[in-house]
C-alpha cells in the first residue's frame, strides 16, 4: 500500500485507507497532497493573512484547502502572527517552537511528570511527542531522561528498571515505530489529574 507524504486533513492516514466517516474518503491524494502544497508554496515566500492566502493559491481555493490549512495550523506548522498573519515555520522554528509539549493532554505530563499507574503510557507519550518534533533518538533519550528526574516521576517510583537510562533505551520501539502520542498522553493525563 503506497504511504503519502502529506495526511489526509481529516483522519489523518498516509495510506490509501481512510477512517470511517472520513470527509475525504475517494478524493484523489494528488488533490489532497496539493491543497497541502499549494497552501506551502505561497507562505514559503512570505506570511499572509488567510483571505490573500486563499487568493494567491493555484487554482480554486476548495474544502480540502481549508482542511489542509487547519490541520497545519493544528500541528503548528503555520502559526498565526500577532497582526492576524498566517505565517509557515521553517523546520528549525517548529523544532524550537514544540520541542516543549505545550498543548493537551501532553502538557500535562510533562509539566507534572507520571505517577505509578501512568508510568507506561507517559513514558510511550512522551518519547513519540519527540519522535514526531524530530529529535534524534540521542536527543529524545536526554530530554526523557531529564524529564523522569526533573518532574519527580522517577523518585515517585514504580519502576522495575534500575535507572532511567535503562527504562528509556527499553522504549526504543517506540521511537523507531514513530508511534502516536496523543492517545497514550490521553490515557496518562487521567491518572495524572487524578493523583497529583
Amino acid at each position: 500500500m503506497p504511504r503519502f507524504d502529506y495526511p489526509c486533513p481529516d483522519c489523518r492516514t498516509t495510506s490509501s485507507l481512510h477512517g470511517p466517516d472520513c470527509g475525504f474518503e475517494g478524493a484523489s491524494w494528488s488533490d489532497i497532497e496539493k491543497a497541502y502544497t499549494d497552501i506551502v508554496a505561497v507562505l514559503s515566500g512570505n506570511a499572509l493573512p488567510e483571505d490573500a492566502l486563499r487568493n494567491a493559491v493555484h487554482g480554486r481555493w476548495s474544502n480540502l484547502h481549508k482542511a489542509a490549512l487547519d490541520r497545519l495550523q493544528h500541528e503548528q506548522r503555520v502559526m498565526e502572527t500577532e497582526s492576524g498573519q498566517l505565517e509557515l515555520l521553517t523546520a528549525a522554528e517548529y523544532k524550537e517552537h514544540v520541542t516543549d509539549p505545550n498543548v493537551e493532554p501532553i502538557k500535562t505530563v510533562a509539566e507534572k511528570g507520571s505517577v505509578p499507574g501512568a508510568h507506561d503510557n507517559a513514558v510511550f507519550a512522551m518519547i513519540a511527542w519527540y519522535e514526531m518534533v524530530g529529535l534524534s533518538w540521542e536527543e529524545t533519550r536526554e530530554r526523557v531522561v531529564d524529564w523522569l528526574r526533573n518532574t519527580g516521576t522517577w523518585t515517585r517510583g514504580g519502576f522495575e528498571e534500575a535507572s532511567p537510562q535503562e527504562l528509556v533505551n527499553k522504549k526504543r520501539h517506540v521511537y523507531e515505530s514513530g508511534y502516536g502520542w496523543k492517545e497514550k498522553a490521553e490515557a496518562a493525563k487521567a491518572v495524572i489529574d487524578r493523583s497529583l
